[in-house]
């Protein structure tokens, strides 16, 4: 997988999770000492009347328990170009865009270096994990990721959706060089303009790298069944384009189909064994595995609202293994996945404890009875917050994430 495996020592990367998980209280206090000591002379603080103050007794009488919505006006100051310490110490470098399942519509999240630093940290030590159980070698990602474009807001910052500020990051892409696989397609195709004609792209990027793929993955578990979902409709037309070397006019993309002109040669005899191989299936069960017989996993985002998809990712993958990514929000990153031999449905996160500071508020079932006492309801009343080394095992909780990009928020997750 790596070019140079020595590049990245994943039983260091393990020992030292190991290793901050067994005093997650003192590592707590440590990180929550670190944001505000960086946020000290932020608006938001001061107004607060923090003073300076970094031990969590003073942070959690000063500063309230809010939702995205109570600092948007904070948030929509800097994107109309205020550069004054608004909410950080350091300055916001973009503003990522969140999915608007919570609210409806879009949420501006300030983006910082901090917190390309944590992304990075849960790259590596769930890839450390995952490279433990699964190790692959030398080979390529068919990685089905798209980058919509960025646009610039009032003030000049650049704006796009959290995964393509982090794809264009060149700290990030520098990551990806000594953890992950070169992915199958070139950035012209996971950075075009038209989500279809990138799909198409990457599995044409794909088929022709078949030998050398060891790993299919992409954000969500959606995406991943779309895909081949997509593919059981223009594979013949796939098999043409190898079989001439010539692109489908369905491209139309000038960049793109200069990049592809690089990779795409005639080859006859790869077009026959596809479709061979795709004729033979009953119902395109094991489709993934007869594409790419090299893979070792299946990889992405299969938790929460995407485990419908999991039936037929089950169809496709054909008996491969499906590993579930990491657990986050619009926000901030939360947990890794550091058990990835457990199925989607039984996935367990491990929460680093040095990438933000956490509290958890408890959700107790309370017992509403009617005068009918066959008519018995159930809801849950909130206690007050508690720290990461108080959490216990069976219990349901609220999370309340401070992230180094100045935002104390409660998320709507559990």
């Amino acid at each position: 997988m790596l070019e140079n495996m020595e590049q990245f020592d994943y039983e260091k990367v393990i020992e030292e999770f190991e290793e901050l998980t067994k005093d997650v209280g003192r590592v707590q206090i440590e990180t929550l000492k670190w944001i505000l000591e960086e946020n000290r002379e932020a608006e938001y603080l001061q107004n607060l009347g923090l003073n300076g103050r970094t031990d969590p007794e003073s942070f959690k009488a000063c500063v309230p328990l809010v939702t995205h919505k109570d600092l948007e006006s904070y948030i929509q100051r800097i994107a109309d170009g205020d550069d004054s310490p608004i909410l950080t110490g350091k300055p916001i470098t973009t503003i990522s865009l969140s999915s608007g399942t919570t609210q409806g519509r879009p949420k501006f999240v300030p983006f910082n270096e901090e917190l390309m630093r944590t992304t990075i940290r849960i790259y590596e030590t769930s890839f450390a994990f995952r490279n433990r159980e699964f190790p692959v070698g030398n080979g390529k990602a068919l990685q089905l990721i798209y980058s919509s474009k960025q646009f610039k807001t009032k003030g000049g910052l650049a704006a796009g959706t959290a995964t393509t500020n982090v794809f264009r990051s060149q700290q990030f892409k520098k990551t990806l060089e000594s953890i992950r696989s070169q992915c199958c397609s070139p950035d012209e195709v996971i950075f075009g303009p038209d989500f279809h004609q990138s799909l198409y792209c990457h599995l044409l990027c794909g088929l022709i790298y078949r030998d050398e793929v060891e790993l299919v993955s992409s954000t969500f578990a959606h995406s991943i069944v779309f895909a081949f979902r997509t593919f059981e409709q223009v594979w013949e037309e796939l098999c043409d384009d190898i079989r001439t070397g010539v692109l489908s006019n369905r491209i139309a993309v000038p960049s793109i189909r200069t990049a592809l002109s690089k990779l795409l040669k005639p080859n006859p005899e790869l077009a026959d064994l596809i479709h061979n191989k795709c004729s033979g299936l009953s119902n395109w069960y094991g489709l993934i595995p007869e594409l790419f017989p090299n893979v070792k996993y299946i990889y992405g985002i299969m938790t929460g609202s995407m485990e419908p998809y999991l039936k037929k990712l089950r169809h496709y993958a054909g008996g491969l293994p499906l590993l579930s990514s990491d657990y986050g929000s619009s926000e901030g990153w939360i947990a890794a996945n550091v058990n990835p031999r457990l199925p989607p449905e039984s996935a367990t996160f491990a929460v680093l404890p040095d990438i933000g500071y956490f509290e958890f508020i408890p959700l107790r079932e309370k017992e509403d009875q009617s005068l009918d006492i066959t008519a018995v309801s159930y809801s849950f009343t909130e206690a007050e917050p508690i720290g990461l080394a108080e959490v216990k095992i069976g219990e349901e909780y609220e999370i309340i994430l401070t992230n180094f990009a100045g935002m104390t928020v409660m998320l709507a997750i559990k």
